[in-house]
């Protein structure tokens, strides 16, 4: 299945991936570098921890480089709807208080910023609506109406 990413997600990455293989790496080499000169490495704690620090930093440089190879920028459309890169305005069914989101590709998911995934059941629920329109959606809590307040 295709994953969408913002552009500006996209340069995000293209930051985190520099600072991390030409910063970050060095750096990580030369501590695991440094613990193996201290000697026995079956009992030497800052060998093992920088050999963990190391791993993970290999981990999330792959992740990075694997989004950014499949990934597609998704070209915000115009056109009045929800898609990817679009910011909306919802209120639930019931309540006064409206929500505003970005919709956004799965790896920039942050709700505490208000970035819903396009692939979430809200986000599914709502890609193609216009300003005025109802979407239904699956929830954990069952299923919600939501109103379509605004679309940017």
């Amino acid at each position: 299945m295709q994953e969408f990413i913002t552009k500006e997600n996209k340069e995000t990455l293209e930051k985190e991936l520099h600072e991390l293989t030409a910063v970050k790496r060095p750096e990580i080499i030369a501590t695991v570098e440094y613990a193996k000169s201290l000697g026995d490495l079956s009992e030497n704690a800052e060998y093992h921890a920088a050999r963990e620090a190391q791993g993970k930093l290999e981990e999330r440089i792959a992740q990075i480089e694997y989004v950014l190879k499949h990934a597609v920028i998704a070209n915000t459309v115009s056109d009045g709807s929800v898609a990817i890169g679009t910011q909306v305005t919802i209120q639930k069914d019931g309540e006064n208080d409206t929500r505003t989101f970005s919709i956004v590709g799965s790896e920039e998911t942050d709700m505490s910023l208000g970035k819903l995934s396009y692939k979430s059941p809200l986000g599914r629920a709502l890609l193609g609506k216009r300003a005025g329109e109802q979407a239904r959606a699956m929830t954990p809590r069952g299923e919600m109406m939501y109103l379509i307040v605004a679309v940017e």
